[in-house]
């Protein structure tokens, strides 16, 4: 209440305060220093309340250019002196002229008539509240500095007794006097007009007053009652009426001269008591709505202590969460080192026992070649017959062990082991606090662990709770629209958006086949993908997930995908020579050059067992087509098995050979002619390649050691022209 009884000019209580007529109040002494001069003939500026800070003095300082000889009166300068509350003091104002007050609050100007600031009505009741507070202040910080003993010393003594007055019991807050039980009893009974008054607790007296009065006591002096209010033109008459005209109190002098003739004029006792009521009715309203306020700074205490612990708590599961992934990673990084280690000793085995072996071959091999040297030293001619046929069968037999594939590595110094960590590195650095509690009550550890698996169960929201904004929940594949045909796979999947955030995308991971990592092959907003390119003859582990603004949710569960068994396919344009001219939906192939150019076909092996044939539809001038398998990268301007990503089988009219890294080995007799057809058998469970001419075996198995990805090749000039024939079954009569 302190801010209520302060001026806004000085900054301190309120003394003498004045009533200006925007019903804000400043000290009598105050309103002196802000008294302002005006020229003769101007009216003052009626309201300033145009949003600034303080007065608008752009006005004041044109007054300024007026001179002592075109206005009658010397110019002023204002004061540059401001008061504790910010507002600028002038001097004071000379009587003799026009003079202006301007509101400190609401900046509203008003002239001052001849009788000056007496013209304002005092603010007796705001005087009184002040002096009030000023006792009450006084007396608590008296009784918090005394003792008990000293305090029953100085007591407060009823005003009414005649001699020895006693101590007071209560003090009547309208009269401002101190009564003891007696006097009260006689002086000040609780009936009739006395009925309500209100008695309260005596208070002591404010500290000082008593050396102020004399009598060294230290008691204050005792309050006397106040004197009703008069009128501030007629001293000598109290007020008795009020006039809402004017919404001024008045006497009867006032209405004898005939002021407020035609104004609504009542009983200043009825007026008074209608307006406390209507002060009461709107206190009770904002004393409710300070109710609630309290009640309110009440539950924001206790939600900053919730806050707190909740804190604690949550930081607590969150390091714990954190530390269960850290565990679960070191872990999996554990099994991880040891597939490593047991890759790294199963080729270490191999390379050695490969040394082991070419070592003691070799040592076979110079251990003979030292001997047969001896034996051609020798003159004996006799002697050397009858051995040699068994020498050079030796030598044949050692030449044959030494084969291509027994110098060559088994395995390889790299390691077939890729690690992908793009997927969970992703994750990883999109791990983030969702906004909807129902996800918030999910554990982070077990929303990673389901994301992980593939695992994760579809969340619904409590029926009559609301959540806030969310990631999508895990997609549903809809098993009746995947499926495969050839080497492609279809899937399709649905998800139920989370209220308030649209889904953005969805991302489809499958793995490689043969249970290895994931890897993302459709990131987009469509919920039909259909994969292409993958291995005939393998099972396929497709999940997939929903992300948008929030966050990404968890995956759906894990579909298994069956590719053919029987490969279906034809030729790539794509990859073909520009030499090479495909028609017949791409199955049948033909060259506009006199040198051999490659086409491949649209599948990928890397296991089970594949065979396709190829029918010699024109053949013309006994040329060599070559036919089998290569890598992707293989050369395309040179014949089929010239370099070492192609391994395949070239034939004309009479014999065939199998070729790789252009060596020439195993000739057959028997060629091809118009109307053959030429069958390839890849079998990477066996990892060997095997050809067939009119459906018998031709030669010996072709190649062996197999291993890794190869596409159905063909290689031809302008004098063939073939057929690729596909989905067939394998001939039964192959050789052991």
């Amino acid at each position: 209440m302190e801010e209520e009884l302060k001026c806004p000019v000085c900054g301190s209580l309120f003394k003498d305060p004045i009533l200006l007529p925007c019903s804000h109040n400043v000290c009598l002494a105050c309103a002196r220093n802000i008294t302002v001069q005006t020229p003769e003939g101007e009216t003052p500026v009626q309201s300033r309340a145009s949003g600034s800070s303080d007065y608008d003095y752009l006005d004041m300082d044109k007054m300024s250019l007026y001179s002592e000889t075109d206005s009658g009166y010397g110019s002023y300068t204002p004061c540059q002196l401001k008061s504790p509350n910010g507002v600028r003091v002038f001097p004071p104002a000379n009587p003799h002229r026009h003079c202006s007050l301007t509101c400190p609050l609401c900046h509203r100007s008003v002239s001052l008539d001849e009788r000056g600031l007496r013209g304002f009505p005092r603010n007796r009741l705001l005087e009184a509240i002040v002096s009030r507070y000023q006792q009450n202040r006084a007396a608590s910080a008296s009784s918090s500095s005394s003792s008990s003993s000293s305090s029953s010393s100085t007591a407060v003594k009823c005003q009414l007794c005649d001699r020895n007055p006693v101590d007071a019991a209560v003090m009547c807050e309208q009269c401002d006097v101190f009564y003891c039980n007696a006097c009260q009893q006689r002086c000040h009974p609780s009936r009739g007009p006395l009925a309500k008054h209100r008695l309260v607790p005596p208070r002591l007296p404010a500290a000082g007053g008593g050396a102020a009065g004399g009598g060294g006591s230290g008691q204050q002096p005792p309050a006397t009652a106040r004197k009703p209010a008069t009128c501030v033109d007629h001293e000598a008459e109290n007020f008795s009426m009020y006039c809402y005209g004017c919404k001024a109190p008045v006497c009867v002098k006032c209405l004898e001269e005939g002021k407020h003739a035609k104004h609504d004029v009542k009983p200043l006792a009825v007026m008074w008591k209608q307006h406390k009521c209507q002060l009461s009715q709107a206190l009770n309203g904002v004393s409710d709505k300070a109710k609630d306020a309290k009640e309110f700074l009440v539950q924001l205490k206790n939600m900053l202590q919730q806050i707190q612990e909740n804190g604690v708590e949550f930081e607590a599961c969150l390091v714990a969460q954190c530390d269960s992934l850290i565990e679960a990673l070191t872990r999996q990084k554990a099994k991880l080192l040891t597939k490593v280690t047991k890759e790294k000793e199963y080729k270490l085995k191999v390379v050695r026992d490969q040394i082991t072996h070419c070592t003691m071959k070799l040592r076979q091999t110079t251990g003979m070649m030292e001997f047969c040297l001896e034996v051609l030293k020798e003159n004996d001619p006799s002697g050397f017959l009858q051995i040699s046929d068994a020498l050079v069968k030796r030598v044949t037999s050692s030449q044959d062990q030494w084969v291509k594939g027994a110098l060559e590595p088994k395995v390889g110094p790299e390691f077939d082991l890729t690690l992908s960590t793009d997927s969970l590195l992703q994750t990883i650095l999109m791990l983030d606090f969702c906004q909807g509690k129902d996800v918030q009550e999910k554990p982070l550890l077990k929303q990673m662990q389901a994301a992980d698996s593939g695992e994760a169960e579809m969340e619904t929201d409590s029926p009559g709770v609301e959540s806030g904004p969310s990631v999508p929940g895990a997609p549903l594949l809809q098993l009746e629209k995947c499926c495969t045909r050839n080497n492609s796979a279809t899937l399709a999947w649905r998800v139920i958006a989370p209220p308030g955030s649209p889904i953005e995308g969805y991302i489809l991971e499958l793995d490689d086949g043969n249970g290895g990592q994931y890897r993302e092959v459709y990131v987009g907003k469509e919920t039909v993908c259909t994969v292409d390119g993958l291995h005939f003859n393998s099972s396929y582990n497709a999940r997939v997930k929903a992300y948008n603004g929030i966050g990404v949710g968890p995956y759906s569960k894990t579909v298994v995908l069956k590719t053919s068994d029987v490969a279906w396919f034809t030729f790539d344009p794509s990859t073909a020579h520009r030499d090479i001219v495909l028609s017949n939906e791409n199955q049948t192939v033909s060259c506009n050059s006199y040198d051999d150019r490659v086409v491949l076909g649209t599948a990928a092996f890397s296991k089970g067992t594949h065979y396709w044939e190829v029918s010699i539809d024109r053949y013309d001038n006994h040329p060599d087509p070559a036919f089998g398998v290569a890598r992707i990268n293989t050369m395309k301007d040179m014949m089929l098995g010239k370099d070492d990503k192609a391994w395949a089988m070239y034939v004309d009219n009479n014999r065939s050979w199998f070729m790789h890294n252009n060596s020439h080995t195993n000739r057959a007799e028997g060629g091809i002619a118009k109307g053959s057809t030429v069958g390839v058998l890849l079998d990477l469970t066996k990892h060997t390649l095997t050809f067939y001419i009119n459906r018998e075996q031709h030669g010996p198995i072709a190649f062996e050691s197999l291993d890794g990805v190869f596409v159905p090749a063909v290689s031809l000039n302008r004098n063939v022209q073939v057929t690729l024939l596909t989905g067939l079954e394998v001939p039964k009569n192959t050789k052991q």
